[in-house]
């Protein structure tokens, strides 16, 4: 039996169908390049559809599994797999962009160890380091995920890189970005910030919220204008910053709170769903474990685990704005990277993904797979194949034949 690889693609906060190239040409082309590669198995890819980037992360890993599950066990029923669960014909590989990443490892290791890493940390405890990990792998986990492949993913966080530089020019929005990722909590309840920012109107642009239902539009809609014209503020984090910012703003002014009361509402529920899926990203005991788990599976059960990361390259350049600024505080680094980046080998496969035309870490970031805003994306879809197919030296694919065996 010729057996099958699936990749596996999921876009990540504000994706979108074109988070992976115009007409979906990077997921094309990724799978062409590990056709030849890997000559002894089919590769089929298939996109996860663009869905709300809102909510609960685990309700997101439950939606997305469900789906994966019927895709594979749809494939190994065309196949006529005799036993899927004990020798399964596909093996999947999970393709994540950004948060997507995330959404991936997290899959994996709810598939392999039957309990996520999400919420199974209470942070404010001080006994969160003692707190149980998720039990051993189980090598029959199904559908069996043979990696994930990762793409820009924060999986130990956002670089502060991204608010410092920015702070040059958007100091503002910057800090509420910065509020919002280090727990609603405090950010919702900075009445005192809240009540300084009443003395002072806030501008036309910052006035009003999105009703309930429509952020998702105005937000991809600006996404696209932006990309249109190099701004990369619309790619989703600064719509929440603004929005956010609002609503503190406005919920301090007393009577204008009042007479936009349902307004407010709507939008405070808009901006807090969004927040509550990139929430996670506050939960460092959490991003430590969900990686060191990755490390795990790839030790036990030869689960490849790898992320690239974007790094800005010569048209940045590497000193801090003139005059110091905030850049020049805070980072201790000449690299500009969109995520923190694992300073140790037993964090997975991690390797730079250099675009020496971005001027920003989010511009290299959402640009990651735009061959006109990205000149080294021929090198990143080498490197990436050659890392996926490194992760097939295994028995499984030997086995692999284009004729089935015909037994006595």
């Amino acid at each position: 039996m010729k057996k099958t690889l699936l990749l596996c693609f999921i876009h990540g906060f504000k994706g979108d169908d074109t988070t992976f190239g115009r007409n979906y040409a990077f997921v094309e082309h990724f799978r062409k390049l590990l056709t030849v590669a890997l000559p002894k198995i089919n590769v089929k890819a298939v996109v996860y559809p663009t869905f709300e980037t809102r909510g609960d992360l685990g309700e997101c890993v439950t939606r997305f599994s469900d789906w994966l599950l019927n895709k594979v066990i749809d494939l190994e029923v065309a196949a006529g797999t005799p036993s899927p669960t004990i020798d399964p014909s596909v093996r999947v590989v999970l393709v994540g962009h950004s948060m997507g990443g995330i959404v991936a490892a997290e899959t994996a290791i709810k598939i392999a160890s039957e309990k996520p890493i999400h919420n199974s940390v209470d942070e404010n405890s001080p006994a969160k380091a003692s707190t149980a990990m998720p039990p051993a792998p189980n090598a029959l986990m199904f559908p069996y995920i043979q990696g994930v492949l990762a793409f820009d993913t924060p999986f130990l966080g956002i670089s502060p890189g991204v608010v410092a530089h920015g702070a040059e020019t958007h100091y503002a929005t910057a800090s509420a970005a910065v509020a919002q990722l280090s727990g609603l909590t405090s950010f919702w309840g900075g009445a005192k910030a809240a009540q300084q920012k009443a003395a002072d109107p806030p501008p036309p642009t910052r006035g009003a919220l999105p009703a309930a239902g429509q952020g998702s539009r105005d937000a991809n809609n600006k996404n696209k204008e932006n990309q249109n014209s190099g701004n990369t503020g619309g790619w989703g984090w600064g719509t929440i910053a603004i929005a956010a910012g609002a609503v503190g703003a406005v919920a301090a002014g007393g009577a204008a709170a009042y007479l936009h009361r349902e307004q407010i509402t709507q939008g405070l529920g808009w901006a807090t769903s969004h927040l509550e899926f990139v929430g996670c990203l506050a939960r460092k005991e959490e991003l430590r474990r969900r990686v060191a788990y990755m490390a795990r599976l790839r030790k036990e059960l030869g689960v490849g685990f790898g992320n690239f990361y974007t790094r800005l390259g010569q048209a940045a350049g590497t000193k801090p704005a003139a005059g110091g600024g905030v850049a020049g505080s805070v980072l201790g680094s000449s690299e500009r990277t969109f995520c923190v980046v694992a300073q140790r080998d037993e964090a997975g496969d991690w390797r730079q993904a250099v675009n020496d035309k971005a001027t920003d870490e989010i511009g290299a970031h959402v640009s990651m797979f735009d061959p006109k805003e990205n000149p080294g994306i021929d090198r990143l879809s080498k490197e990436s194949r050659d890392m996926v197919a490194g992760w097939f030296r295994n028995d499984w694919y030997e086995s692999s034949s284009a004729n089935p065996v015909v037994r006595a």
